[in-house]
């Protein structure tokens, strides 16, 4: 009667709990690409800051050598 095609509960459960580390596995791999292009886009803007800041102590510098001489 029946061909054995049927598809009880606990079936379904297996499949789901096979699914369930492949969607962990999909899951902590898009965190991971999101935290390294959130820390190279970081670090990109704190160079720019950094370097800029450095100019304007250069400045300041140049200034105090100036009214010391």
């Amino acid at each position: 009667m029946l061909s054995g095609s049927t598809l009880f509960a606990s079936d379904s459960l297996y499949v789901l709990l096979t699914l369930i580390p492949i969607i962990i596995y999909l899951v902590l791999t898009g965190f991971a690409i999101y935290f390294v292009i959130k820390v190279i886009k970081f670090m990109n803007e704190k160079t720019k800051l950094d370097r800029e800041k450095n100019e304007k102590l250069d400045e300041l510098i140049k200034v105090n050598q100036g009214i010391k001489d």
